[in-house]
Parts: C-alpha cells; structure tokens; sequence
C-alpha cells in the first residue's frame, strides 16, 4: 500500500495542533496559571506569584530574592513587569521571607531552601525551569543549579553572594577609603582585648551604630536616590524582613561560605555585576565568572547592588537576549 506524504499546509497544521496541545496542558496546570498562589512544601507555606508570557516553549523563569529574609515585591514592581514582556515569571518569598510561612520548627538552612525550590519545580509541573538570583538569592540559584542541573536550563546571577568574605572584604575596603578613623579605632580596640576578628566582624563592626544604616546604603546605590525610592517600595508593601531567616543563617556559619560546586553547572550562566557594588564587589564576580564552565560576565560601569534599578533597559535587553539564544 502506498502512502503518499502530508502536504505542506496539512504538516504545519499538524504542527500547529502539537503546539496549541502542549499550551493548553501547561495551562491546565492550576499551579502554573497567572497570579498568587500558596502552596505547602516541606511542611512549610509558601507564597508565588505567575505573571508574563511563555515564549517559544522556554521554561519559566524563577526569581529568588536576597536579604537573607527580604521578598520578592520590590523586585517585580521595579523590574520584573518589564520581563514579563519576554518571560513567564515565578516571584517565589523564600520561607520565613515577605508573604511566606515562617517554618515553626525554625528550620533554616540553604539546603532546606534549594528543597523548597525543587518542590516548587515539582508543583508547576515543569521538566526545567531557568533561575534568577539577586544577592542572596544568587547563593540560592547556584545551589539549586549545582544540586538539580538536570533541571535548571539557565541561570541568571544579579549580584550574587558566591563567596561571603570576599563580600565581607568589599565592604572593608569602601570603609577603609570613606571612614578610615572608624575603621582603625576599631582595629585597635580589637589588638587591645588580644582579638583576631575576621574581615567581616570589621565590616559589620567597625563603624558603630550611628553610621551602619549609611553604610548599609552607601555600599549598594551609588544614587541614593534610588535607595530611597526602594524604602517607600518596602514601606508601602507592609512587608519588612524580621531577621529571623539570616539570623539563623549567620549563626551557623554563613560568614565563612564559598560556593564550592562550580563544575556541576553545566548550564550556560549570565553573571551580572555592578562595579560601584561594595556589598559584594566586582572582584568575587569577576572570580565567580571564570570558575563557572559556561559563564559571561557583563560589567556596568556605574551601577551598584540594585543593577536593575541603575540601568533598567540595559538590565532587561541583557536577561531577555541571554534567555532567548
């Protein structure tokens, strides 16, 4: 028996219904349908938020924010609307973060929240996902990427904590140039009670109580202008961090953390760095760049933490161009 071959037009109608099936069974999935949504993992209740457009069948796009402990609301008003443009995006509040459940066991730790997120990968009901992580969230991002590489397609990192004393001696560094007087006395009152403190006992230490709320600024906008408008963002979410989340990360040890796993992220890798960043600093980005197999690093000139803020357009034609190729 002879079959003769689909014509054109019947091919691409064919291919046409394959694609409109797969939508349909995407948004079939309750847990992937545009808006907040909670859902318990690992005994805890977490808060997400699916807004954007799918484009090509590209896998969601995950934004993990920093802190430790801060939310995902000033991120998605500033600059996740424009990305959403080009990107499904999954706002996630990690746990005992923004709108999620603080776990009442107090169960705290970077690899209880790399599970959070690969029960959330779970739940959407997707073979992969890509992840973005800002500041803390990038810790997150390359812990999840280097424990599930299987699943993760791509990762954007934004100011990422890949390596907290190098972070530490940044901000040492700014203090050092800005407020050197703080900086020696309490160097000297450290030599005088026979004590060797770390890089970031002086970072967070030495220039007392009066001046740490300035500095927290000063080392990561560069315009404060725009740490202003990021204080009226918080202010008006009614969200505020507790410290519980960092407290508990800190105290266990996180002012030593390295990210030690690069070889597993076999994924291609977007490392976005500000130059003017003293809470992380341009140096542990730059190092971060060339351990990773398939990574490129891109520099802004004048930005600080909040890259996405001081250089909006370039921030989102860069994300959106390195997740299409």
């Amino acid at each position: 028996m002879h079959i003769t071959a689909p014509s054109a037009a019947l091919a691409a109608a064919i291919l046409s219904a394959c694609i409109c099936l797969s939508a349909q069974a995407t948004t079939d999935n309750p847990a992937l349908r545009a808006g907040e949504h909670q859902v318990v993992v690992n005994d805890v209740r977490l808060w997400y938020k699916v807004a954007g457009h799918q484009a090509n069948g590209a896998p969601p796009l995950l934004f993990l924010h920093g802190g430790p402990g801060y939310n995902s609301y000033s991120f998605e008003a500033q600059a996740g609307h424009a990305l959403e443009q080009h990107v499904q995006m999954i706002y996630l509040d990690q746990r005992g973060s923004g709108r999620s459940e603080r776990p009442w066991r107090g169960d705290y730790s970077i690899a209880g929240l790399v599970e959070d997120i690969e029960a959330l990968r779970k739940t959407l009901g997707v073979p992969k996902i890509a992840v973005m992580g800002h500041s803390f969230g990038g810790t997150l991002a390359l812990e999840y990427a280097a424990a599930y590489p299987q699943h993760v397609a791509k990762v954007v990192l934004v100011s990422a904590a890949a390596d907290i004393p190098a972070a530490c001696a940044a901000r040492v560094d700014y203090i050092a140039r800005h407020y050197p007087d703080r900086l020696e006395k309490a160097r000297a009152e450290a030599k005088a009670r026979n004590e060797t403190p770390d890089t970031c006992f002086y970072a967070f230490n030495s220039v007392g109580p009066d001046l740490h709320q300035r500095v927290n600024d000063e080392v990561m906008f560069p315009d404060m202008a725009l740490g202003k408008r990021q204080d009226d963002l918080d202010a008006k979410s009614g969200l505020r961090n507790t410290g519980e989340l960092g407290n508990a990360l800190f105290g266990g040890g996180f002012t030593s953390y390295r990210f030690a796993h690069p070889e597993r992220l076999t994924m291609p890798v977007l490392v976005m760095a500000g130059a003017e960043d003293y809470a992380i600093g341009l140096p542990a980005q730059r190092a971060l760049g060339q351990t990773l197999p398939h990574a490129r690093v891109v520099e802004y000139p004048h930005a600080g933490h909040f890259l996405y803020l001081d250089a909006p357009d370039r921030f989102t034609r860069d994300v959106t161009d390195f997740l299409a190729r």
